[in-house]
């Protein structure tokens, strides 16, 4: 019981992934949506970091009389990672914005109506920016 305090960096994980599941789970919003992804993905980064830490070790340039090495190989991995995860997290924005252009909105519920309301064959709302137009048209 008394390693439990010790380790207090996985629950930090354990926290930050749960709030992240939950803010994609729960919300709507698409931009929302995207955050806790990227809270889920830092939680990721952190266990797989916490993981690779060797208490004592040093990095792995043979010196003589060192026998105790912290590997390398996690921290670059998650370097990596973090870079694919930017570029994600872009390339989703860079969708939500479009759906925005396509159906005016990026709540879930909104995008979901349209879809319905397209293969029944109903007409569309018009888009708010539409809206604005034709009333200065007129």
């Amino acid at each position: 019981m008394s390693t439990l305090p010790g380790l207090y960096n996985y629950w930090v994980v354990v926290f930050l992934m749960m709030a992240g599941f939950y803010v994609v789970i729960s919300h709507g919003n698409l931009i929302k949506k995207l955050v806790g992804l990227g809270l889920f993905q830092t939680s990721v980064f952190i266990l797989y970091i916490s993981i690779g830490k060797v208490a004592g070790g040093t990095a792995p340039i043979a010196k003589a009389g060192v026998t105790l090495y912290s590997n390398p190989l996690p921290h670059v991995l998650i370097l990596t990672a973090i870079v694919v995860g930017v570029a994600t997290t872009a390339v989703g924005l860079a969708l939500v914005l479009r759906i925005r252009e396509a159906y005016g909105s990026i709540e879930e519920d909104d995008i979901n109506r349209q879809d319905l309301a397209d293969d029944q064959g109903a007409p569309r709302a018009p888009e708010p920016a539409q809206a604005a137009d034709r009333k200065q048209a007129e």
